[in-house]
């Protein structure tokens, strides 16, 4: 355990922190758009500390708030963390043995986490970054979150400050350098279609489920240029 709680080094945390930050401005927009949506103010705290996945509680409240049911936006959401079932046995040796670090790490999952623990080379330098990661991030998104949740009683509409377009454009960052596979790109693009086709149809929500049809464009042959 000692080796666990090592010093970092500074780049690491210096990575770390400026992660932290751009997650605290993301939670902030996630409270301020819940409250802003009509939720009461415990309820993006709460759901920020037991369920700790800023994609799939954004996706949540949005599907909701625009009038879809708690179904859909629980279905979207399991979707959207399958994910992490190939995370947490590519990190299952950083958690270590323990029952509690395995169930506490568990909960600190994220692509944050698994890429910082995956950089580093070493097992022990490997624990360190995910532990450091993830309690940072679990503090700054949190934290983040409350600082939201007053903001958005105070001024109303989230998007008067622009905090709606904060996690849509991270996550549009986040995206954009994947997009340069083509294979990505073709399913992406066939995904957004349908996506964009569906919604006058089906109800709020559906049409992000119906968005991962593009998934099938993988397995379409790519040309090979000669």
């Amino acid at each position: 355990m000692r080796s666990t709680w090592r010093t970092p080094d500074p780049a690491l945390l210096r990575d770390v922190l400026a992660i932290a930050a751009s997650v605290a401005v993301s939670g902030a927009s996630f409270g301020a758009i819940a409250v802003g949506s009509g939720e009461p103010w415990w309820i993006p705290s709460l759901m920020s500390v037991v369920v700790f996945a800023g994609g799939a509680q954004f996706m949540a409240v949005g599907i909701v708030a625009a009038g879809g049911s708690p179904v859909a936006a629980v279905l979207a959401g399991l979707l959207l963390n399958l994910r992490f079932l190939p995370f947490g046995l590519a990190v299952g040796e950083v958690l270590g043995r323990s029952p509690v670090g395995k169930l506490v790490g568990s909960h600190l999952l994220t692509d944050e986490t698994v890429a910082f623990a995956l950089a580093q080379r070493e097992p022990a330098r490997a624990r360190t970054a995910f532990w450091l990661c993830g309690g940072t991030l679990f503090v700054a998104w949190n934290a983040g979150v409350v600082g939201g949740t007053l903001v958005g009683r105070s001024i109303g509409d989230p998007a008067v400050f622009g905090l709606d377009a904060a996690f849509p454009a991270a996550l549009l960052a986040l995206v954009l350098p994947a997009l340069r596979d083509r294979p990505t790109l073709r399913a992406a693009l066939v995904g957004a279609v349908v996506a964009l086709a569906t919604t006058p149809f089906v109800p709020a929500g559906v049409p992000v489920l119906l968005g991962l049809v593009g998934m099938l464009a993988l397995r379409l042959p790519v040309p090979v240029r000669r």
